[in-house]
């Protein structure tokens, strides 16, 4: 049986910034005074990989332009990294040049980075029946390590260490390397400036995940956690999805492994020679030629062109890029060896190549203005389908311009039409198109047409007819998988899309808007990303049919499109003087605790340094015997040491109080002003639909779900979100434990269900069946504890988890659970056939049909295996409690439009809806919204809904 071949890829950056900083005390400057540290710590460290291991095949892979796709997400993702030195600037192209002299690949795709382009290129290997060695220090790489693919790790003082999957597991305490990259998440990293999740550090991830096994899981249990912590966490949960996103290496940049093209090969020895010279390695120079066993000859000369084709500079194939290539790589897409290589020679056979707007035949027409508008408009009005996409001066709805809009109706063909700057003027275009945007007759298709419907009702124009959004669609198809455009074409069409940055430059200062943008380029990126996204629908429609979701993208999501849309045109009024009266009275409460202590420590320091505060706590005051520390060395006092002290230490209590207070005022009260939108005088968040996998709706700038009311100065920042004017009124309508009620109908389970058909308080209900007493004889604190294990039964609570959130002891906590499916025993029933159906389809779904994919449910871990059961329980329940919330949203949103009320719906935060209300209309639109609600679906039991009315969302709550 042959061997196996090995496959090494070097983290470029990492090992030039090691090398570098490897001679940081005795830079090396040769006689010319360039810094060539970095050049020579680099080509030391490759050289002694390819001394030591002799691989098969080897590639150096690059950064290019930073990850778009994370600063979208996180727009402070590296934001806080230092400039890169100097010298290091200046090596890079050395280090490419004396690489392509060596034949060796370099690995860049313009917008991933190094650790992308490993991972996709690892993956791919791996399944070719390669071992594959990451060369590189950074722990991130440890999420990719399998059976198959290793860390290679260069050590301080010289060598290296291989960690594979026993390696992986030991050093961060996980069962699977995967939960790598949920441990990055909870605890974060500096350096990438990745938040994580407050007050989680090394050791709480790695407490976290032993127990619950994923952010998500540990998400879904926050009940389960206690005082700050628990806070924080619930605080700050979307923080953690995103944290662990940021952290998660991608899988599906567009890089293809070739074995040949990976080849390890004999170098063109000249031109090495001649870069070595130049640079004065000639130390590095005898290394090198040991290395490859060849003899050198150094020139007495730097001009070698001669040479170049000598016998033994053998040049693989995989060192060619032909003018294709070339054209490919200058347009920021993907280059075997990036974008400056040239030569005549043709690509080989197994050369692979994405599909490109240069390499694809296609029909891409600006229109001009008069006649040819009127004739292109006559022919637009003829079509059934049409895919638009808007090109405007902002990505803010609210404040952008048109600068053109783009239609396709047939694949490979599309017109562009551009729009005066003059706004009178624009406007008159647009009239010309309203007869198509507002006829019902013709289907609309685009790509997150939430933006474009927003940016015409601007101009008066509304989209009307039957929509297709492909964001949307492939969100029902594959929820966990990002869902924008460029990744959709690379991975459903095979193609890769003129890039933005390419028009408009970088996000920064100096980004242009596409009004700069030349026509001929406007014409050939905004009809492209038309054309596209017709054939993504193409593609999609069919998958919608097989994947059961077409009757739930046709009556839910997409009518929920026009309702977000109306909602964040709309926006909330905001009290700005409340907020700063209110920063005002959290500045004084700060100040006197501030004050208390200083008291209590007998001086002043820092209350915000972790270093001063663990000085005064444990060096000081001594309030514990062993404090434990950072690796820093430090003494930690992150939320969930500091909760542990709280009871039995004032000033640890106060201390959390104003942390507290300080978040409160900086992350709120001082923040939402700043977020008021100048145009309109009015906050205007945005929903996302395609975020979260359940089904639910995400809330961003601001973000409107996750304002703080478990304290009492929490609670006061919803007095800020106000009415329209004195004529107007908050309503808030809340469903009435919602998850429960759905549990309890799923399942079927009687008893439940009649407590529900009888209008008894559930949590009483329960105590009084699980502690055998009369109803009106539970306690309040049997009811507490009734009311834990409600809630937790969804989340699967341990025993554990209840001895945590209550005062049981752990066999207290067990026997209460035992008697509570006794008393309910339907419910473990319903628990186990869902757990079953997860087993045998790979997905639970629900109760519109809305699928959760669960890839663990068989895994043979039993961490992770646990975690995607808990999930197979709650996520139908979630999920439908999502669903059902949509439907009455709909429902609300037409009957308002239909009978022309003058009240709006402004907001959704989880069960709950905020309306703005006209008086004179308080009295019908309460019965509309509660009747609308209650009915949105019918279960078993009945869906209750709670009213508030009020000057303000906290009285209307």
């Amino acid at each position: 049986m042959p061997e196996q071949k090995r496959l090494f890829l070097v983290d470029a950056y990492a090992l030039i910034f090691r090398g570098y900083y490897a001679f940081i005390k005795n830079p090396r400057i040769n006689s010319k005074g360039l810094d060539t540290s970095a050049i020579m710590g680099f080509m030391n460290s490759l050289l002694d990989v390819i001394k030591r291991e002799r691989p098969d095949h080897l590639a150096v892979c690059f950064d290019k332009g930073g990850s778009t796709d994370r600063v979208e997400m996180f727009e402070a993702y590296k934001a806080n990294r230092d400039a890169t030195p100097e010298a290091i600037k200046i090596a890079i192209p050395y280090i490419q040049d004396i690489l392509k002299a060596m034949h060796i690949p370099i690995m860049v795709k313009d917008g991933y980075e190094a650790d992308d382009v490993i991972g996709t290129l690892s993956k791919q290997a791996e399944k070719e029946g390669y071992k594959t060695f990451m060369v590189t220090p950074d722990k991130d790489f440890a999420q990719l390590v399998s059976e198959n693919i290793f860390m290679y790790r260069p050590v301080f003082g010289g060598g290296y260490e291989t960690w594979g999957i026993p390696e992986v597991k030991a050093k961060f305490e996980v069962e699977n390397p995967l939960q790598v990259i949920d441990f990055l998440g909870m605890m974060g990293d500096s350096s990438d400036n990745i938040p994580g999740l407050p007050g989680v550090g090394e050791k709480t991830a790695k407490k976290l995940l032993a127990e619950y096994g994923s952010m998500e899981n540990l998400l879904a249990n926050t009940h389960e956690l206690k005082g700050k912590m628990r806070e924080n966490i619930e605080a700050n949960k979307e923080l953690g999805i995103l944290s662990k996103k940021l952290a998660t290496i991608m899988l599906d940049v567009p890089v293809v492994f070739h074995a040949k093209d990976f080849e390890l090969d004999q170098p063109d020895l000249p031109k090495v020679t001649e870069i070595f010279m130049e640079l004065e390695f000639r130390q590095l120079l005898a290394n090198f030629e040991k290395t490859f066993s060849v003899e050198v000859e150094t020139p007495s000369s730097t001009n070698h062109t001669e040479n170049a084709s000598s016998e033994g500079a053998k040049t693989p194939a995989a060192g060619k890029t032909s003018e294709a290539q070339k054209g490919h790589a200058g347009a920021g897409q993907f280059s075997l060896f990036g974008a400056d290589i040239t030569s005549a020679e043709a690509p080989t056979e197994h050369t692979f190549l994405r599909k490109t707007a240069d390499t694809t035949s296609h029909f891409y027409q600006s229109v001009a203005s008069g006649m040819a508008t009127t004739l292109f408009v006559k022919n637009l009005m003829k079509q059934n389908s049409v895919c638009f996409d808007t090109e405007t001066t902002s990505i803010n709805p609210l404040t952008a311009q048109l600068v053109g809009i783009a239609f396709s109706w047939e694949a490979g063909k599309g017109f562009y039409l551009p729009f005066p700057e003059n706004q009178d003027e624009a406007q008159k275009l647009i009239e010309q198109l309203r007869p198509f945007f507002e006829n019902e007759a013709i289907e609309k298709i685009g790509q997150n047409l939430k933006y474009d419907i927003k940016v015409l009702a601007k101009y008066n124009i509304q989209v009307t007819g039957k929509l297709f959004d492909t964001m949307l669609a492939h969100y029902l198809i594959n929820p966990d998988m990002r869902h924008n455009m460029d990744v959709l074409a690379e991975t459903y069409l095979n193609y890769s899309p003129i890039s933005i940055e390419q028009l408009i430059g970088k996000k920064g200062k100096n980004q242009q808007t596409m009004r700069d943008v030349p026509l001929e380029a406007q014409t050939e990126y905004a009809v492209e990303d038309a054309d596209i996204t017709l054939q993504l629908k193409q593609h999609f429609e069919k998958e919608l049919g097989e994947a059961n979701t077409q009757k739930l993208f046709d009556d839910i999501e997409i009518p929920l499109l026009r309702v977000l849309a109306a909602m964040e045109l709309e926006g909330i009024n905001l009290d700005e003087k409340f907020l700063n009266s209110l920063s005002g009275q959290l500045e004084s409460d700060i100040k006197a605790l501030e004050t208390r202590i200083y008291a209590e420590a007998g001086e002043t320091f820092n209350i915000a340094s972790p270093k001063q505060l663990g000085d005064i706590l444990f060096d000081k005051l001594k309030l514990i015997d062993k404090p434990k520390k950072t690796k820093t060395g430090q003494y930690a006092t992150g939320e969930e040491i500091l909760s542990y002290l709280a009871k039995d230490h004032a000033i640890i209590q106060h201390i959390l109080d104003y942390r507290g207070l300080s978040k409160l005022k900086s992350t709120y009260v001082d923040a939402l002003p700043t977020q008021v939108e100048p145009s309109t005088g009015r906050v205007h968040t945005d929903y996302m639909q395609t975020v979260a996998a359940t089904g639910r709706l995400s809330s961003n700038n601001p973000n409107l779900q996750n304002i703080p009311i478990r304290t009492e100065r929490g609670r006061q920042v919803r007095k800020a979100f106000i009415p329209r004017n004195e004529d107007y009124v908050l309503l808030a309508a809340d469903y009435s434990q919602i998850e429960l009620r759905i549990i309890a109908a799923l399942s079927e389970e009687e008893n439940m269900i009649n407590a529900f058909k009888n209008g008894e308080d559930i949590h009483a209900s329960t105590a009084s069946k699980v502690f055998n007493v009369p109803l009106e004889k539970v306690t309040r604190e049997q009811r507490s504890n009734a009311k834990t294990v409600n809630f937790g039964i969804i989340y699967g609570v341990s025993a554990f988890g209840l001895s945590n959130q209550t005062d049981l002891s752990r066999s207290e906590s067990k026997e209460l659970i035992d008697t509570y499916y006794a008393t309910y025993p339907k419910l473990r029933n319903y628990i186990n056939e869902q757990i079953g159906f997860a087993r045998e389809n790979g997905y639970v779904q629900t109760v519109l049909g809305r699928r959760r994919y669960l890839n663990d449910i068989n895994s043979r871990n039993a961490v992770v295996r646990g975690a995607a059961e808990r999930n197979a329980v709650n996520a139908p329940i979630q999920g439908s409690a999502a669903d059902i919330i949509k439907i009455a949203m709909i429902r609300i949103y037409e009957k308002l439009q239909s009978g022309n009320f003058k009240s709006k719906m402004l907001l959704q935060v989880h069960d709950e809806l905020v309306f703005d209300v006209y008086k004179p209309e308080l009295e019908t639109i309460k019965i509309l919204v509660k009747t609308e609600m209650e009915k949105a679906y019918t279960l078993e039991v009945p869906l209750v809904v709670d009213l508030g009315v009020g000057n303000d969302w906290l009285e209307a709550h």
